[in-house]
């Protein structure tokens, strides 16, 4: 049984991860407007992921006895100037992610309750390799640009992404 307060904050993490995947799903819109479908697919992977995200927290949250509760979600920013701010921002979203189950885990180890910390642990792995790969996206849409052939290389790149992404979710149990 987790406390009211840690329940309070996990619900607010679910409605933070319900958000992520709607902002993935925003981008993916977006890149494939401009044609992008590889990038398109990484984002729409990257939806299809915190979605997972998402349920790994609901079911938490239920096993500890505690009631989930669905929140409100904002819409996602609509538009992006280019790929590159569409990744910068990415970062920065995620960033704000991490804060946010860093606050928690602090909250989790405030009142004791080590099986909330253990079960966060995960998500803060998880961020380490978010931030990582996005950092390495935007390092590489600086090197070779992101317009013309060094975007349509990115863009192919990021289909393989894409797939693997899907693949290791359906190798991960829930």
């Amino acid at each position: 049984m987790i406390s009211n307060n840690t329940a309070e904050q996990l619900n607010g993490q679910l409605n933070n991860e319900l958000f992520s995947a709607y902002y993935y799903l925003g981008l993916s819109a977006q890149a494939d407007r401009l044609g992008l479908a590889g990038i398109a697919a990484w984002f729409m992977a990257k939806h299809n992921e915190e979605q997972g995200h998402a349920m790994k927290l609901y079911r938490y949250i239920l096993d500890q006895g505690a009631r989930v509760s669905l929140q409100p979600i904002d819409g996602p920013p609509a538009e992006f100037d280019g790929v590159l701010d569409m990744f910068e921002r990415t970062l920065e979203h995620e960033q704000d992610v991490t804060r946010s189950i860093n606050n928690l885990v602090d909250a989790a180890l405030a009142e004791k309750d080590h099986a909330t910390s253990i079960f966060l642990h995960w998500y803060v792995t998880e961020q380490i390799e978010e931030e990582s790969v996005v950092n390495d996206i935007i390092a590489r849409l600086r090197l070779v640009g992101a317009h013309g052939e060094g975007l349509f290389m990115i863009d192919k790149e990021m289909a393989g992404l894409a797939a693997k992404i899907v693949q290791a979710a359906a190798a991960t149990p829930a």
